[in-house]
């Protein structure tokens, strides 16, 4: 498996395993399928190359199975934040470490960033698996469990 940022080439494979994601787990994300269907690639090209931004994928022979993103917020207030949005690994993938794999390189980009004291990431409570995942992965960072 590699794991690496994605380009402006990618989009349309990240498109497509995004539609995918909001049509298989809905709950956990803050847009829709209905939002999304219409974007064109190009606008999620557009953001892999934003400067406050970093987006992984999870390549398995090639094929995209998984991906997160890494937001920095760019507030003068919250620029010291930064927010792990959009995680997703197709099914096929799951339980295989690929969502550990991603949340640690989002993690180890977060921290190289100057300035950056906090990192945000909300899971779903009725998930499970992710919960425990993000709780093994806790355990290497210094964190502030929230109650949400």
């Amino acid at each position: 498996m590699e794991i690496r940022l994605l380009r402006p080439d990618d989009a349309e494979v990240y498109k497509e395993l995004r539609l995918e994601g909001l049509k298989m787990n809905p709950e956990a994300f803050g847009s829709s399928y209905e939002e999304e269907v219409s974007r064109t690639p190009e606008v999620y090209g557009e953001r892999f190359m934003a400067e406050n931004s970093f987006h992984f994928g999870a390549f398995e022979n090639d094929k995209l199975i998984g991906v997160v993103s890494l937001v920095r917020d760019t507030g003068l207030k919250v620029k010291h934040r930064s927010n792990i949005y959009a995680m997703y690994v197709t099914e096929c993938a799951r339980k295989n470490g690929v969502g550990n794999s991603l949340v640690s390189k989002a993690l180890e980009k977060a921290r190289s960033w100057d300035g950056v004291e906090q990192i945000h990431l909300a899971v779903m409570s009725e998930n499970l698996p992710a919960k425990n995942s993000m709780n093994l992965l806790a355990s290497r960072f210094t964190v502030r469990r929230g109650t949400h």
